[in-house]
């Protein structure tokens, strides 16, 4: 079968000059040292530390054969979103952005699946730069989870996913920005803490929010990272929405409820947490997530899995790759990937 890891990053590189569209609105850019590192800038200031496989295709088509996946489904790295600048520059920046990705994408088609940022601050461009993307070959849209203070069950935000689901574009959700970062400044707790929890906000958001109401049921709607802390408190909020006029005030049924109008990744690092995801999501709105070429990202693509027990075969067959050839309508084309001869190692 064709594994696919649907949760994987891309930094093109671009230039100090080039980032300066967003006129101190973050200004990222990579600074490559050429020796397979380089340094994720946002304007003047070092922000992360990274590896080839993050702009350089062929050092990932490598890495994808020695860990046994066939296809990746490519999205930009949220640091590149550029949300706080001018929408005329964020549209600016985008088009950039994405041109980028499809020519990264470009070293084999088959294998490497772009998706595309939007200047989701601004209803009107973030539709047209969905739906431009769409037609230059982007499988879908890579969005943050909320923009400033505005999250999913936002209006213009619903607005647009209103307009991704007409146009039969997948929307990626990638939790960014993480509140509180003042209260978790060590040891990288706004990522192990911050990101769950910005998850967990935005599906609980949209749920008691009513925007799952107001949206198309076609709409195709993953969220990664397991989708934070939200399938492992649903409990929780269930119990409140049954018990409390407040928590139900704008959604006519529980969280729980929507449970069906939207998907995650696998990326819980645990097969007893992956087990329970599987038991509150379904099998068939789990895919395969690694946050590749990151190190906090899962390093044996498939490894939790394969040895979550419990999973049929059929079940690990539709999360391993199933699931996201419907999901992003990646077909025939991912299906001409490396044959098993390669996936020999891959422990299936």
């Amino acid at each position: 079968m064709t594994i696919i890891d649907v949760h994987t990053h891309v930094f093109p590189r671009l230039s100090r000059t080039e980032s300066r569209i967003l006129a101190g609105a973050g200004e990222p850019w990579l600074r490559v040292h050429g020796d397979g590192t380089g340094m994720m800038m946002s304007g003047e200031d070092e922000y992360r530390p990274v590896v080839a496989p993050l702009w350089d295709p062929h050092r990932r088509l490598a890495d994808m054969a020695a860990a046994g996946v066939d296809v990746q489904v490519v999205s930009p790295t949220p640091l590149m979103f550029g949300y706080d600048a001018d929408p005329a520059r964020a549209a600016e920046w985008c088009d950039l952005v994405n041109d980028r990705i499809l020519a990264f994408c470009a070293a084999d088609r088959a294998r490497l699946l772009p998706l595309a940022q939007v200047p989701l601050q601004d209803l009107a461009s973030a539709c047209a730069a969905a739906s431009a993307a769409k037609a230059a070959g982007h499988r879908g849209v890579h969005i943050g989870n909320h923009v400033g203070e505005r999250y999913l069950a936002d209006e213009a935000i619903v607005a647009f996913l209103t307009h991704c689901a007409h146009e039969d574009i997948p929307v990626l959700v990638h939790p960014w920005d993480m509140l509180a970062p003042e209260r978790m400044p060590r040891h990288m707790l706004a990522w192990l803490v911050g990101m769950p929890a910005e998850t967990q906000l935005s599906i609980l958001g949209m749920a008691l929010g009513g925007a799952f109401e107001k949206l198309p049921t076609s709409l195709r709607l993953c969220f990664c990272h397991g989708g934070g802390s939200f399938a492992y408190l649903l409990g929780r909020a269930d119990n409140a929405w049954h018990h409390r006029d407040l928590v139900r005030a704008d959604s006519p049924k529980p969280p729980s409820a929507y449970v069906d109008r939207f998907s995650v990744d696998s990326a819980v690092f645990d097969p007893r947490a992956l087990r329970l995801l599987v038991d509150v999501m379904g099998a068939e709105r789990v895919m395969l997530g690694t946050d590749f070429p990151f190190p906090l990202g899962e390093q044996e693509p498939g490894r939790v899995v394969r040895e979550c027990a419990g999973l049929s075969a059929a079940e690990r067959d539709m999360i391993l790759g199933g699931n996201a050839l419907r999901f992003f309508g990646a077909g025939a084309e991912a299906g001409s990937g490396p044959g098993p001869e390669r996936r020999a190692g891959a422990g299936r």
